[in-house]
């Protein structure tokens, strides 16, 4: 891929990311599409709100959360990206980047500069359905975050958040059941717009009544139907 000697057609998350080569017509339009790839350590940002607009991401590996600034000046958690998310999609529309994207743990992600996803979307059938199917994820996913937000008691955002997790990594081969949370409970409830306290509180609930276990950031689902009737989902 690019500068970096890798390619993706060696990419372990190739099955699973938002840009999958496999659907492309030869392996050359993705060399095309992903220049290179970029490693961010942990706590640093791969960009900032303001910052010109130039590329969109895929995480390669590790994860990243999206901060944005309420109009009362504080950061919130707006989102958590792990291996095969497509990042810097708010950047689009304004032509700046809309939030900082900060690395939860060292991580990597491919670099596919916008002019150039632009151009293949006209010329490659197969990279503009990527590309819409990229902008449709990000609305529902910002759809999904307000109704958590706006409809759901603090028990429900949890499981929810919880159920999301397993979801994402189970999509991923990983285990749905047995996971880590990369975020601190801090930043889980910013993004949830819970006090970390509660977040605690809630934990320790769902430990109690069997529905989970937590060892430090480690997390054991134990019930799925127990922890979907908490959020309101069907198990």
């Amino acid at each position: 891929m690019g500068s970096s000697g890798t390619s993706c057609k060696t990419c372990t998350m190739r099955p699973f990311c938002a840009v999958n080569p496999d659907e492309l017509a030869c392996d050359r339009q993705m060399d095309d599409l992903v220049l290179g790839y970029r490693h961010v350590r942990k706590g640093e940002a791969l960009h900032r709100a303001g910052d010109s607009f130039c590329n969109v991401y895929a995480v390669r590996t590790g994860s990243f959360k999206k901060l944005s600034l309420l109009p009362d000046g504080r950061d919130q958690v707006t989102g958590f990206y792990v291996a095969g998310d497509p990042m810097g999609l708010d950047g689009i529309a304004t032509g700046h980047y809309a939030s900082d994207a900060i690395a939860l743990e060292d991580s990597s992600v491919c670099v596919m500069p916008f002019h150039l996803l632009e151009w293949l979307s006209r010329e490659v059938k197969a990279v503009q359905s990527h590309v819409y199917r990229m902008l449709s994820a990000e609305l529902v996913r910002q759809r999904g975050v307000s109704t958590l937000l706006g409809t759901m008691a603090a028990d429900e955002r949890v499981a929810s958040f919880l159920l999301d997790l397993s979801r994402r990594w189970r999509a991923r081969a990983y285990s749905p059941t047995e996971f880590i949370l990369r975020m601190t409970r801090e930043e889980a409830g910013s993004f949830l717009g819970l006090k970390l306290e509660t977040v605690s509180r809630i934990l320790s609930r769902f430990q109690r009544q069997r529905l989970i276990t937590v060892n430090g950031r480690e997390i054991r689902i134990l019930d799925f139907a127990g922890l979907s009737k908490v959020a309101s989902l069907s198990a």
